[in-house]
């Protein structure tokens, strides 16, 4: 298991509610628990459905991916360790003990799609 963000939102989110926002947004749901986003001639995984939206994201992509989804259904998306991934302007950025740190432009991570991360 990996490194989890998290969908978190004032009000509890409903799964019924998440069927209903992801499509306009761009997602999909596959089965009945994974949401994917489309990329050049196929689905990635993006989350899954845990009584909340959770990811483990291996790449930029899907990082910034679950704060598109994040943004879609008025949430924020939080990490193990308390911080927030946020987008500003088009750049997604690190929140973490009062520090904003720039991870990339959303629009070239998306760009970039799925490839895993690399040691």
């Amino acid at each position: 298991m990996g490194y989890e963000l998290r969908v978190v939102r004032e009000s509890p989110l409903a799964f019924g509610e998440l069927a209903k926002a992801i499509a306009p947004a761009g997602f999909e749901l596959r089965g009945s628990d994974e949401i994917v986003a489309r990329h050049g001639d196929g689905t990635h995984p993006v989350g899954v459905w845990r009584e909340q939206l959770i990811g483990e994201p291996g790449s930029d992509w899907q990082v910034a991916q679950l704060v598109r989804l994040s943004a879609a259904l008025g949430a924020r998306l939080v990490g193990e360790d308390g911080e927030v991934y946020a987008l500003r302007d088009g750049v997604v950025e690190l929140l973490a003990g009062g520090t904003a740190t720039e991870i990339g432009k959303l629009d070239e991570m998306i760009d970039a799609g799925p490839a895993a991360w690399t040691p």
